[in-house]
């Protein structure tokens, strides 16, 4: 299944900003970003602790609508989602 992958700010100038991946059916937010990831040591450093576990910082959106990331692991995608990651905003 293809689904569109994009990572924003720090993230996107470590891993690339948009990819379209073709990704096994079933397969988790969390899995599909931390392969996405492994391609680069500080990239995932970034975004995944040592445990692998997403940074309790990481913003990540599946279709427009945040995804906690506790539950990121338990959310399956589907054919044609678009994942967004981004690092925390910070504004004034």
């Amino acid at each position: 299944m293809k689904v569109t992958l994009r990572f924003f700010a720090r993230f996107g100038e470590l891993l690339g900003k948009d990819r379209v991946v073709d990704a096994p059916e079933n397969t988790s937010l969390a899995d599909l970003v931390r392969s996405a990831a492994s391609q680069n040591s500080e990239g995932y450093g970034s975004i995944f602790d040592g445990q692998g576990k997403f940074r309790d910082f990481v913003i990540v959106m599946r279709n427009g609508k945040r995804v906690s990331v506790a539950v990121a692991d338990r959310t399956t995608l589907s054919e044609g989602d678009e994942v967004a990651v981004f690092p925390p905003v910070a504004g004034g």
